[in-house]
């Protein structure tokens, strides 16, 4: 069965490497042979590399006990925000990232709180930003109790497509009913842990909707995620856990 999905993927374009540095990394290749690096940052703060490109999502300069230097990185391209919970939005870590030339979405939350330009996107609205182009999906949690954290129509997830690879964030969301229409799906980031996000169970239920070809558990806390790549190996997802604690 390995041997089975190494080949599926490599005849999709998929390639992954091992990355050098403070950051594990993934490298995947593009419908015309570009690459897309992932460096999984800390939680729900990723840096996405492409064709020279710098993009950074929910950029956080410190949680817990872990510190992210965004001064020593790059000017963003692009920086997307999912929505204003102090991990997910963090406008000196912006500030670092940020010059004149880069491209900001938030969702309208945010641009409220932020004190600088930037692009709104509600649910449903798309855009195109040079080469990426770029939907806001519904986050959002269903569990009684727990909707005051995220309810429904505030926040996004987005869906990034980037030379045919399309990249599905979730943001904080639970297993929500529009996760139906999100299809295509090559590289997902999931979140787990409740009472804010998914339980194991939901992501796993959240993984077979989607069918995405690689998963990454993020925004996972304290919750156990090492039982997820059994769970789904008889789905055809390649799950891989990173440092996204």
């Amino acid at each position: 069965m390995k041997k089975i999905l190494t080949c599926l993927f490599a005849a999709l374009g998929l390639t992954t490497a091992c990355g050098q540095g403070n950051y594990e990394t993934d490298v995947f290749t593009t419908k015309s042979g570009k690459t897309v690096t992932f460096h999984a940052l800390v939680h729900a703060s990723i840096r996405i590399q492409y064709d020279g490109q710098e993009i950074q999502i929910d950029p956080v300069r410190k949680l817990g006990n872990k510190v992210i230097d965004y001064a020593a990185m790059p000017k963003a391209d692009y920086i997307f925000v999912t929505h204003e919970h102090g991990d997910h939005f963090d406008k000196e870590a912006i500030k670092l990232l940020a010059n004149k030339s880069t491209q900001l979405v938030m969702n309208k939350r945010c641009e409220e709180m932020y004190d600088g330009k930037c692009a709104v996107l509600q649910n449903g609205q798309k855009a195109t930003l040079g080469a990426i182009k770029v939907e806001a999906v519904p986050a959002y949690n269903t569990t009684e109790g727990h909707t005051q954290f995220h309810p429904k129509g505030r926040d996004n997830g987005y869906i990034l497509t980037i030379d045919g690879l399309r990249i599905y964030i979730a943001g904080d969301t639970e297993d929500i009913p529009e996760m139906q229409d999100i299809k295509d799906i090559d590289i997902a980031f999931l979140p787990c842990n409740q009472p804010y996000t998914m339980t194991p169970a939901q992501l796993v239920k959240a993984a077979r909707t989607i069918k995405p070809k690689v998963l990454f558990p993020y925004h996972y806390g304290q919750t156990d995620v090492s039982g997820l790549p059994e769970q789904l190996k008889g789905d055809g997802i390649d799950v891989r856990i990173r440092h996204y604690e």
